[in-house]
């Protein structure tokens, strides 16, 4: 399906004005690199000193050629179809970033070693954190979004107090006062629960103004046709009210599961075996830093993008009731 957004995009890849403005950029782009070096790290050097110095005219060349190869590829894959152009921007661009990575000299046999212990370890403990953490998450935005929408000012002052406070600190502060907090208070806790609580307190209350904000766009007279049959608050939130909301509370959740799910890195701090703990444990040994700190982000990318597909689904199974 094509919105007019995406047919307008289209068009505007052949305005000659709109060509002219893409090489102009890229050209003044390209000009500020050495692009006469051989490797990757030297082509991508920024040039400083005495332009006269600095091969000036071959620069400009290269800077031409370039330009002209990359306004072509745009206009190019604007003659294909939609599905077609995405598919090979994301080509080009993970082309792009593999040559970026090659720069590092990494050591694939140390990647090689190491990486099934960090999918067996690190990717099971991060997954476990975030999936008990989201739930939690859930159920106290539910908590939360009623008592702030309910008329009793005791009931709103506990969550308003409560979304403040835990949007106000940073995550990793809110970590550390619970673990290290409680004790304390004579309450000894593992570092996994600690863990689990802190990201479960600070995105519950993020959520709960998704929540929030969601129920509110539910008109009223939902609510007084619901009391007028005869249902209670319970059986109206559960059988009517959030099934029309979830279309606007799934998308702005999903997004915060994703962001968990990255965040959940954090809770290596207090020792948790995670994605990011064994990413900098593993390397320490033998200087293999990078490597293994590549190996978490390219595990962490997809992980969102299965979780982005995994949305998707569920937001077009949650919008067919709005298809007319």
């Amino acid at each position: 399906m094509l919105y007019p957004d995406t047919v307008e995009s289209d068009i505007l890849v052949h305005k000659p004005w709109f060509i002219a403005t893409m090489f102009v950029v890229v050209i003044a782009f390209f000009m500020a690199f050495n692009l006469t070096g051989t490797t990757m790290g030297e082509l991508m050097r920024p040039v400083i000193g005495d332009p006269a110095q600095s091969g000036l005219y071959g620069r400009f060349a290269i800077a031409v050629v370039l330009s002209v190869l990359f306004c072509l590829n745009i206009v190019i894959i604007g003659f294909l179809p939609l599905v077609a152009q995405i598919g090979i921007v994301w080509l080009e661009l993970l082309l792009l970033f593999l040559a970026f990575f090659e720069t590092f000299d990494l050591s694939l046999e140390f990647i090689g070693q190491k990486l099934p212990f960090m999918l067996t370890q690190g990717l099971l403990t991060t997954l476990y954190v975030s999936a008990i953490s989201i739930m939690i998450a859930s159920v106290i935005a539910i908590i939360g979004a009623v008592a702030k929408l309910s008329n009793n000012g005791f009931a709103y002052a506990i969550a308003s107090f409560y979304t403040s406070f835990f949007r106000g600190l940073p995550l990793l502060m809110q970590i550390y006062l619970i673990y290290l907090g409680l004790p304390q208070l004579g309450y000894i806790i593992d570092a996994v629960p600690a863990g689990i609580i802190a990201l479960s307190l600070c995105y519950g209350a993020y959520m709960t103004e998704i929540f929030r904000s969601g129920i509110q766009s539910i008109d009223r007279g939902q609510w007084e046709a619901a009391r007028s049959i005869g249902f209670g608050f319970g059986i109206t939130m559960r059988k009517i009210i959030l099934p029309q909301a979830l279309p606007v509370i799934i998308p702005p959740t999903g997004n915060q599961f994703i962001s968990m799910l990255k965040d959940s890195s954090l809770v290596s701090v207090i020792g948790v075996w995670e994605l990011m703990f064994l990413a900098r444990t593993l390397g320490q040994k033998t200087f293999n830093h990078m490597e293994m700190l590549i190996s978490a982000a390219v595990i962490y990318w997809i992980m969102s993008i299965v979780l982005e597909l995994v949305q998707s689904r569920i937001e077009k199974h949650f919008a067919r009731s709005k298809v007319r």
